[in-house]
This record gives C-alpha cells, structure tokens and sequence, in this order.
C-alpha cells in the first residue's frame, strides 16, 4: 500500500479550493449534529425512524452507489474499454432497479424487517441468516475499504500526505458522521453529496469534450479502434474473445445475476429505500433513482474515454508504455489536474471526496445495522432494551471504520478496482439474489435449502475466481483462460446455478414449512392488498410506482439502442 507522496501527481490546489472542500465538510459534519437531535431509538438510528419521502431515498438510493467505485472505477473502465461499460448501468443496474421497486419492495417493507438478513430469518431459519449475515458483513468491510483507499488517495494527492496518514484522516471525517446521527446523517449527506458530484463531474465533462473537439474529435481519436465506442459485443470489457458468449456473459452474469443480486439483495441500497414513510414511498425510491443512473455515464464513462486520449500518460498506457506510474483508476484525477481551473478543481475535489464519503458511509451504516441486529442481538445478547443495540451500533461503526483501514490495503494491489469489486460481488451478491429469488416464489423451498444454497454458491464462484487468470491476483491459476472482468461474470454465473441447483436438490429432500407461516414471505401466499398502499390507485401518474418504472424502461432501451 506504499505510496509515497513524492512518487506521484500532484493536485495544485490553492486556497480557494482548500476554502471550498473545508466548508464542505464542516456541512457535512453539521448535518450529523442535527442528525443526532432526532435519534431517540433504534429504529432512529438505523431506519430513519422510516418517516423520509420517496425523493429523498431515491437521491440518497443512487447518491449510495455513486461511491468510490462508481466515480473512479467506472472511469478507470471508459478509460481502459470504452463504451461498453455503460452495460453497468443500462444492462447492470436500471433493469434491476425498477424490479426492485415494483416486486421485491413491498416484501422488505411490508414484513417490518429492519435488514435484508432478517427477511433471510424469517423465510430460512437461522442457518441461512447466519452465513447471510456473516457474508454481508464482511463484504461491507472491505468495499468501505476501496471507498476508504480512493477517499485517502484525493488527500494524499491534494496535501501531499503519506497514503497511512490520508487513510486515518479520511477515516475519521466519516465515522464523525455516521456514528453521531446514523442513517439519518448518512442519507441526507447522500442527497447533498449527489447535488456535489454532479456539479463537479458536469463542468469536468464539458471542459473534456471541449478540449478533445467534441463526440467528432473522440471518434476520430479514440484508439485502438472505434469499437471503443460501440457497446456490443463488449468482448474488451469481458476479456472473452467469442462475441457470442462475451454478450451471453453480459447478460446472464451481468444483467442478471450480478445485477440482480446488487440491486434486490445489497442492504446498503435497500436500507435507504426502507426508511421511505410507506409502502408506496418505498417502491418509488428506486424506480426515481434509476433516472439518475441512467445518464450518469455520459458524466462518469465519457471522460475516462476522453482521458485515454488526451492524457499522455494514460495514453502511453494504454498503447503498451508503463504511463509514468499512473494507473486507469487516475482517470478523472489527471483530467482534473489538466483541465481545471482554480475554484472549479476545488468544486470538483469536493465532489471526488463527496462520492468516496457517501459510498463509504452507506458500507459502515448497512454493516452496523447488520451486525446489531443480526448477529449481536440475534446470536450474542438478546433482550436487552433498546439504547444498549443503538449502543452497539455506534461501537460496530467505530470497529468497522478501523477495519476498512485495513481493507484498504487489499483494494490498494488493484490497478482496476472494477475487476475486484466484481469478484467481491460474485462471491456474495450472487448466491444470494437465487436464494432470495427462489424462496421468494417457490413455497416449497425449506430452511435446509436456504444456508446449503447459500454455502455452495459461494463455494462455486470462489473456485472460478482462483480458476481464472487474474480475478485473485496472486492466488489465481489461469486453467479456465479468462480474465477480468469477464470472469467476475462467470463466477457469478456459476454461483447462481450451482446456488438453484443444490437448494432445489435439498428442498426435495427436506421438509417445507406450513403455509400458513410464510405469508408476506412468498409471493403467491400473501394477499395483494397488503402489498400496496390503499391509496395508491389514487395517486397522480409521477407517483405511481408501476407508471414511473414504465417510463424508465422505455427510456433505458431507447439508450440502448442509440449505443449499440
């Protein structure tokens, strides 16, 4: 994780935008006071009190992805592959979104839980809980790690701190907030952080196309080749050279699988939707943040294409040459070095750290929510009154923040953080999505199933990812030829079979539950009518959670099409 001041860009800030980024952070550091005044529970602290409306938790359900990885390694991919990227988001995230929305919402929210693991307790039994819970925990520890890394990277960049100091310092900025007034901090941070991000990666983006003569200038100058620009196959992005099975590997093990299971399963983003005011609020936050993610590759992807050409560094690396030390995760980084002015770099700092801030705050709020309810209340001290768990939260958020310094490390080794991220999610994203997928509409799913699924799946991607030629670094073997990202695709395709095949194999020779215990469990056990809000039939058209995900899917194939 060495990274030495001396050895790398510098930002060249001056006071203006050192003035700018402190008083973004004292805000940040005053919604968390006020934050505070409002937490008199647990329910408080971890749920919002479930009292926000829908266009708050749908800013703060996209403000939560749009983290680290998002920011920079989206970049780092248009930078290193092109267009195809933007099957992250109109293949890999928008689908899914708006499935949330219109079918899995109504289970979390109408069941009362207060985490994703905890819907697992009620439909499994405590064994599928467990490994869930355990699983979730600690992905969220070490992609708070990555958010950690890239948030100390800016500092390190911008004051010329030794990588250890910058990850203490930016360390601290977040726990302040998160532990003094929870989820309540965490996502009215994220509203404010997406309103930054935006402002500082809008400004970024026109001076980009400006310096590089326009979408002309990128399709005469793109290199290798044009099929930079076009989406399909993607065979660049999947490292699969059979443009066949490269669009199958998208669809499958991007567009379903991993899509999916991020979107449908990932507490982090369906916490924020469960501290909607009801029902119908809950189903909207998702569909209403899907129209957001929808553009924000022409403020994320295309600049790391127009990097690669502008850029000499990168685009020495790109052709071959060693880039001067820098890696695709600098993409934005050095275009905001070239390109910003003064005032505007410190805008666009502040976005930067702002991105970090919000994708790290929303790994620590999901995984003490996890761990206080999940496994300390569930397996460690039960009954206790309620202070004592809101209590435990804010020492897991503490404890979390330290072990995300460590993780740091690992996501440190990663000249592409897409790459780990993706194997991170193969292992516990998509075991998951098909446990949840089929005990949520096959009643004869059985506890057994739930945890033996869940255990094999994962099993099954890990031995992919160590199959494959680089996905574990030095602990892969190469035997399967595939690499990347495309084998993060694999892995989760292999996770999900082998997840469905054990768990119906299991169910067959194990008994199920009664029926009468799984309604609001399974889909064709529980009534309609306690699946949606009375009112909603009334409602105008823009709050309509069925009339809002049809626009947005009509509008995400139209995308699709004009990129093909």
């Amino acid at each position: 994780m060495a990274m030495a001041s001396d050895d790398t860009f510098r930002l060249d800030a001056d006071v203006v935008d050192y003035t700018i980024v402190a008083l973004y952070f004292a805000v940040v550091l005053g919604i968390g006071l006020l934050a505070r005044r409002q937490v008199s529970s647990s329910i408080d602290f971890f749920l919002s009190g479930r009292s926000l409306p829908a266009w708050v938790t749908g800013l703060a359900f996209i403000s939560a992805n749009l983290g680290a990885v998002e920011i920079m390694g989206m970049s780092a991919n248009g930078a290193e592959f092109g267009m195809a990227t933007v099957h992250y988001f109109w293949i890999g995230a928008v689908p899914a979104m708006l499935f949330l929305g219109i079918v899995m919402m109504p289970f979390y929210y109408g069941s009362k839980v207060r985490s994703v693991p905890e819907f697992m307790r009620k439909r499994f039994g405590t064994g599928a809980h467990l490994v869930n819970a355990l699983s979730f925990a600690i992905a969220q520890l070490l992609i708070a790690g990555i958010n950690l890394y890239l948030l100390a990277t800016i500092v390190n960049r911008l004051l010329g701190w030794p990588l250890w100091v910058s990850l203490v310092v930016a360390a601290a900025i977040v726990l302040s907030y998160t532990a003094l007034g929870g989820l309540s901090a965490a996502i009215y941070n994220e509203v404010l952080q997406f309103f930054v991000i935006v402002a500082a990666l809008l400004p970024l983006t026109i001076v980009a196309l400006n310096k590089v003569g326009g979408w002309q200038g990128i399709q005469d100058k793109v290199k290798p080749d044009g099929e930079q620009l076009s989406s399909w196959p993607g065979t660049d992005l999947t490292g699969i050279d059979n443009p066949v099975l490269s669009v199958i590997g998208i669809v499958f093990g991007l567009g379903f699988v991993l899509s999916f299971g991020y979107w449908t399963t990932n507490f982090v983003e369906v916490q924020r939707a469960m501290a909607s005011s009801s029902i119908s609020a809950a189903r909207r936050a998702p569909i209403i943040g899907a129209f957001p993610k929808m553009f924000v590759p022409f403020i994320v992807i295309v600049p790391g294409v127009i990097a690669a050409i502008i850029i000499p560094e990168l685009a020495d690396l790109k052709g071959g040459g060693k880039g001067d030390g820098v890696t695709y995760n600098d993409a934005i980084l050095l275009l905001m070095r070239d390109l910003l002015p003064n005032g505007m770099l410190g805008v666009a700092i502040a976005g930067l750290m702002a991105s970090f801030m919000a994708g790290m705050a929303a790994n620590i709020s999901a995984f003490n929510t996890v761990f206080s309810y999940d496994l300390w209340q569930q397996y460690v001290v039960m009954d206790r009154e309620d202070g004592y768990y809101t209590w435990i939260g804010r020492i897991a958020t503490v404890g979390a923040t330290v072990v995300a310094i460590g993780t740091a490390g690992i996501a440190s080794q990663y000249d592409n953080l897409m790459n780990y991220l993706q194997v991170l999610f193969g292992f516990f994203n998509a075991p998951l999505f098909a446990t949840f997928i089929l005990g949520m509409f096959w009643k004869r799913m059985t506890a057994a199933a739930g945890w033996t699924g869940l255990v094999s799946g994962t099993a099954a991607a890990i031995v992919v990812a160590i199959l494959s030629e680089d996905a574990l670094g030095g602990a892969s073997v190469g035997v399967l030829g595939i690499s990347g990202q495309g084998a993060s695709f694999v892995a989760a395709g292999a996770a999900f079979v082998v997840d469905v095949l054990v768990s119906v194999v299991v169910s067959t020779r194990t008994r199920p539950r009664v029926e009468s215990e799984l309604k609001g469990l399974v889909y064709s056990l529980t009534p309609k009518e306690s699946l949606t809000d009375p009112d909603e039939g009334t409602l105008p058209w823009y709050q309509s959670p069925t009339k809002l995900a049809g626009i947005g899917l009509v509008l995400v194939i139209v995308l699709n099409v004009i990129f093909w």
